[in-house]
């Protein structure tokens, strides 16, 4: 499939989506639509996990406010949701890379990933309460992963905070130097380059599986996860094989 407001790569275990609307990656529904598309890709492409960034000087600035409009509002919501359930569903772990604004809609996206990596020169903001409306995702997402007070403060105040806020408060992994940026996130991503992506991937699962679930439920989920999927994979018995033997593993990705 061709794309016109998205990019994709693989290269050296690293499947890459990038948002290529500069210069501030407006969300558009077509560009919603791409996005889907582009994780379904990346799902069946071999590699440790996505990186989702953006060129131009924001992530992205949210949703495109004429999408909001009662003739196209509706549309606009469904393919939200269809582009945050392929995200869900993807089994990779999904980075998100932020130098610059991420707002709104824009702002979501990272929220919604596994780990998030930020420039000095990132900010993150739901201003949508500004304009009387409410930010659907964060307002699922954002209680989940700080403090309620916390969560609550940004969303009814629309504030928008800067990189070491956000990691502060939980909302980002790291913040490294503008300068550069594109090759600080490759040399933060070299940790998970050296693992067995099938077990990267089961990994995410079983987190996810266990999240919300009381003990017993959860662990119960996770466990299955590990006797009945995990362990009769290559990668399991060749990661344990290679400990035994002293030796570095060779991963097969299955």
């Amino acid at each position: 499939m061709s794309y016109e407001s998205v990019r994709i790569k693989n290269e050296g275990g690293i499947i890459s989506i990038t948002l290529d609307r500069p210069p501030l990656n407006v969300l558009t529904i077509t560009m919603m639509e791409e996005l889907i598309q582009a994780f379904k890709w990346a799902q069946q492409e071999a590699g440790q996990l996505i990186l989702l960034d953006a060129a131009g000087k924001a992530f992205s600035a949210g949703v495109d406010v004429a999408d909001h409009t009662a003739d196209k509002v509706e549309s606009m919501i469904d393919v939200f949701d269809r582009l945050f359930m392929t995200m869900f569903e993807t089994e990779k772990p999904i980075v998100c890379a932020v130098n610059g604004a991420a707002l709104g809609g824009g702002c979501e996206l990272p929220i919604f990933c596994d780990i998030v990596v930020a420039s000095e020169k990132a900010k993150f903001g739901q201003p949508e309460i500004a304009v009387g409306v409410f930010p659907p995702i964060a307002c699922y997402m954002l209680p989940k992963l700080l403090s309620w007070p916390r969560a609550m403060e940004l969303l009814l105040s629309g504030e928008v905070i800067g990189a070491s806020k956000a990691e502060q408060i939980g909302l980002a992994n790291v913040v490294l130097p503008a300068e550069n940026f594109a090759e600080g996130v490759k040399n933060y991503l070299e940790k998970f380059l050296d693992k067995s992506p099938v077990v990267l991937a089961m990994t995410k699962k079983a987190a996810l599986s266990g999240l919300n679930k009381g003990f017993a439920e959860g662990i119960k989920e996770i466990d299955h996860i590990y006797l009945k999927e995990l362990m009769i994979t290559e990668d399991a018995k060749e990661g344990l094989a290679s400990f035994m033997e002293k030796r570095k593993p060779v991963w097969q990705g299955k």
